[in-house]
């Protein structure tokens, strides 16, 4: 057994965090003696509330926590009103090339209410429903994916017993978020896949364990971790666990579309990219065509979070059901957030396979670098 700070904190067999926004992969997780994380940004309150609930039905108590984009901008006001003065800003040159690609592609046209969703559940009142219903439920952890939490929000944590955890990707964020108080810091390497900054996780790592030592703050390591000899090295870089994302995006329980799946399983660790088309900051992803069109001299830029997410969201809805059905457009343009470590996929595997293949490998690791001296 691997004992650390984030076991003893948690409550957990392993030091692993495993992320995802399938509620399937989040149990099988904590199951196999992991910590399952839920994005939640993508559920309405009432949706939340009910996968929260039927997460629970099935861990018999297990722990597990939940994960949400907090923007470092909060704009006061009504939801509507938030999402009408979003819409205004988007510009009709963006609207034209959008439409375009739809058209060369033959993506249909029929819209969704997914981008609304998503960018009223970045507003404050929005983002606040969300951690009402979190906190509501039996949660161990919860983590800041963007930007830094409300102090509220660390407050009502701290007097339920909810560890706060927030992802840096540098040393001057990873200050910012012990200023306020976190339990815990990520450091989220730029092999991560999603939004990531630019330094290896190998650098980064430990420039922020020194920085949480000071403060009595455990880390753990993100980005290119998606083995238990990766897991390994991340501890002996002082960290006191890992937080995983892309490696379950090759499991069986994940919800990416099986032509996406597909895509991940041939793709090299060089097919992706840090790219601010799909959310409006640079998110590592899989290189697809709808990158080389972004690309164009006739492009426009890319806009600013989260209008550009309120321009492409419910396309890339769209773009995911009709690859799915086969339409080969739409299969051309497909992609997902992705790390660098998808190189390494090979097949896809349950998730409890996954982890408990990575827990035990690591201890071997661990095992064998010990070994080393004498």
């Amino acid at each position: 057994m691997i004992r650390t700070e984030l076991t003893r904190r948690l409550g957990v067999e392993a030091p692993l965090v495993g992320f995802n926004r399938s509620p399937e992969v989040v149990i099988e997780v904590s199951r196999a003696g992991g910590l399952g994380v839920l994005a939640v940004t993508p559920y309405t309150p009432e949706q939340l509330d009910a996968q929260l609930t039927w997460i629970e039905e099935r861990l018999d108590g297990r722990p597990y926590g939940v994960d949400l984009l907090l923007p470092a901008k909060r704009v006061e006001g009504d939801a509507d009103d938030y999402l009408r003065s979003l819409r205004a800003q988007i510009p009709e040159e963006h609207l034209r090339f959008v439409d375009g690609l739809m058209d060369k592609y033959g993506i249909s046209k029929a819209g969704t209410t997914s981008a609304d969703n998503w960018a009223t559940s970045l507003s404050p009142s929005g983002v606040d429903e969300l951690l009402e219903v979190a906190f509501a439920h039996d949660i161990s952890l919860i983590a800041s994916a963007l930007g830094t939490p409300p102090s509220w929000m660390v407050t009502r944590a701290k007097e339920t017993g909810v560890a706060v955890a927030a992802l840096v990707g540098a040393g001057k964020h990873a200050q910012r978020q012990l200023d306020l108080g976190v339990d815990i810091l990520v450091a989220q390497g730029t092999e991560a896949g999603g939004h990531t900054g630019t330094v290896s996780t190998m650098v980064l790592t430990p420039e922020i364990v020194d920085l949480g030592a000071q403060a009595g703050v455990p880390v753990l390591a993100a980005g290119g971790i998606a083995s238990g000899r990766q897991m390994a090295a991340a501890l002996t870089l002082g960290a006191a666990g890992v937080w995983c994302g892309s490696v379950w995006l090759s499991s069986n329980e994940d919800i990416t579309p099986d032509v996406v799946k597909r895509k991940f399983l041939a793709a090299r660790s060089t097919d992706t990219l840090r790219s601010p088309t799909r959310t409006g900051k640079p998110a590592r992803q899989l290189r697809t065509v709808w990158h080389d069109e972004w690309e164009r001299e006739d492009a426009p830029k890319p806009l600013p979070m989260p209008l550009q997410s309120l321009l492409v969201r419910d396309l890339w809805e769209e773009i995911d059901r009709e690859a799915e059905a086969g339409e080969p457009g739409a299969q051309e343009l497909a992609s997902f957030y992705i790390g660098q470590a998808v190189g390494s996929f090979q097949r896809l595997r349950p998730t409890r396979e996954i982890t408990e293949r990575m827990i035990a490998e690591c201890e071997a690791e661990l095992r064998r670098a010990g070994g080393l001296l004498g």
